[in-house]
């Protein structure tokens, strides 16, 4: 028997040779589908988030078949396997929330588990909810092989124009008498219709357009519907395109650089997007090897504009974004702004610049993406604020709408459960600083989005009365004059440990600072008088968490280097 030749792109498969130390894997291979002509091709891992836990990624095995197809078609030999996804939509409120976060890490870790092991060449991975696509990147990433990432797409809106944060705040709404049981119902019944994630410029949607932004999943992808020939042909030109990035011997390295980050975090900007992309680029860029910092934030919000009308602050659905084009007219008008660093290499082999040289402009007469002339707001919505209440920097998400200047007096909660109750029986009233803390990375443990807070808040009525500051963080569907990955956090002893109820606190979001108004004198008395609360969790994945997760500021990650 002869050796079967074998294709120079196999760089990381283990080599196709004759003998027995061979001939257990590929029976095993044979047993999966292979014949003798795919030993000698390179293999494409497909990594699939499929899971009926969540509509994002109910229909995603069947994408990954798709890429799977597009890879074999391209000469090489895919091979699909699964990591998990969790529902922030479902978990969250409730206990089980605590395991977001952490599913990042889980992911990145599984992917970089599978495909470290089974020595794929290159890869595709396909998310469709807010943690499984950093998660995917970051596994892409410590792998450092020739990869795609794939958005599984949005979903379409509701009955009446919902989704998904319709229904938390028709909760508050119903709590100030304004909706009954049964209109509640409806709204819950008929806010999600398919699969696909959530609508608006959440948390999803804008990872999927930071992803795209930075070069890692093909041009448009971000901004497709779920169940659409698009998002089919998406998928079998990403099992193509790994195979021409095996040819060319690009990586996620070549891709993820500092100034790909930057384009990211331009366009996140311009369109309104989640407090988490914040969070979830830095960690990105931190396992990518690439130093980003919350100062890279203010530094580039300085000059790049609010320019989408999307919800949750604004009016329209990422559905009908992507009937005006999605966000390649976008970029293409900030690239010829100079706003874009153009020759940034992406996974189709070209440079950013050559992606966009032949996308046509938005049409006349569309509403949701003003013009640079015109921005719903001059500067980034995304605040990074520092004071004496965040020494370590914080995240706020502040359009204008809610104003930008708030000061009252605390009312402080061990937890979110307790916050929501006091909101929901009317405890809460305007002029109020709700302090929800001990939810941070280690003291959560995992980090709790506020969304039934922040929805609670906006239901009843006092969206632009309350403000709500948390060691937590917040669902890119929260608005409302809101500010969490406060840092260092309460567990670690951060000042925020120490506000009690009745302290007067201003938040300034034009200046970027949040500010406890007592003195170093009561602060340090306080500081003195604290003690480390007892883990809530000793075994599991949620004590590891804790035990390894850095801080919020530095991307939450669970694999920062030693210093």
């Amino acid at each position: 028997m002869s050796d079967t030749p074998q294709d120079p792109r196999r760089r990381y498969s283990a080599p196709v040779v004759d003998g027995v130390a061979k001939s257990a894997s590929r029976s095993m291979l044979r047993a999966v589908g292979f014949k003798d002509e795919d030993f000698s091709k390179p293999q494409v891992g497909i990594a699939s988030t499929w899971s009926m836990v969540t509509p994002c990624n109910s229909h995603i095995h069947e994408l990954a078949e798709i890429a799977c197809k597009g890879a074999d078609q391209a000469g090489g030999k895919g091979v699909i396997f699964n990591t998990i996804t969790i529902s922030d939509g479902i978990a969250n409120g409730t206990e089980g929330m605590k395991y977001s976060l952490v599913s990042r890490e889980v992911i990145a870790d599984s992917i970089e588990t599978v495909a470290g092991c089974e020595g794929f060449d290159g890869l595709v991975a396909i998310g469709g909810c807010d943690k499984n696509m950093p998660g995917c990147i970051m596994g892409l990433a410590r792998l450092n092989r020739p990869s795609v990432f794939v958005y599984g797409g949005t979903i379409l809106p509701g009955e009446g124009h919902t989704d998904i944060i319709s229904v938390f705040e028709a909760v508050g709404a119903h709590a100030k008498g304004e909706l009954s049981l049964i209109e509640v119902k409806h709204i819950e019944e008929t806010a999600i219709p398919g699969p696909g994630s959530c609508g608006g410029m959440y948390t999803a949607n804008t990872m999927a357009s930071a992803i795209e932004a930075l070069g890692m999943s093909l041009p448009g992808s971000s901004a497709q519907n779920a169940v659409s020939n698009d998002k089919k042909a998406d998928c079998e030109a990403a099992g193509a395109a790994v195979m021409n990035l095996l040819d060319l011997d690009i990586k996620p390295s070549d891709i993820m650089t500092q100034h790909a980050f930057e384009n990211a975090i331009t366009v996140i900007i311009t369109l309104g997007g989640s407090t988490n992309a914040v969070l979830h680029l830095i960690g990105m860029a931190n396992t990518a090897g690439v130093k980003l910092t919350l100062d890279d934030f203010t530094r580039i919000g300085k000059k790049v504009p609010l320019l989408a009308d999307l919800r949750p602050s604004g009016h329209y659905m990422m559905s009908e974004l992507v009937a005006i084009g999605g966000i390649q007219p976008l970029m293409k008008m900030l690239l010829d702004a100079g706003m874009l660093h153009g020759d940034c290499l992406t996974v189709t082999g070209k440079t950013l610049a050559e992606n966009l040289a032949t996308v046509e402009p938005y049409a006349d007469g569309q509403k949701i993406i003003m013009p640079l002339d015109q921005p719903i707001k001059a500067e980034s919505h995304l605040r990074i604020l520092f004071g004496n209440l965040a020494p370590e920097g914080s995240v706020a998400k502040i359009t204008g709408k809610e104003g930008t200047h708030f000061k009252g007096r605390a009312r402080v909660f061990g937890s979110e459960e307790e916050a929501q109750a006091r909101i929901l029986d009317g405890t809460v009233v305007a002029g109020d600083v709700l302090v929800i803390r001990y939810e941070g990375p280690r003291g959560g443990p995992g980090m709790r989005e506020m969304l039934s807070p922040t929805s609670a808040i906006m239901g009843r009525g006092l969206g632009s009365d309350v403000a709500l500051i948390t060691d937590g963080r917040f669902s890119g569907g929260s608005h409302g004059f809101v500010v969490g990955h406060i840092t260092p956090e309460a567990f670690d002893g951060g000042p925020i440990a120490l506000v009690q109820d009745g302290d007067e606190i201003v938040i300034d979001a034009v200046v970027d600072t949040i500010e406890l108004m007592v003195s170093d004198d009561e602060l340090q008395r306080r500081r003195d008088a604290w003690q480390q609360p007892q883990p809530r969790y000793t075994r599991g994945v949620l004590a590891k968490y804790a035990r390894t997760v850095s801080s919020a500021s530095t991307g939450a990650v669970t694999d920062l280097p030693e210093p």
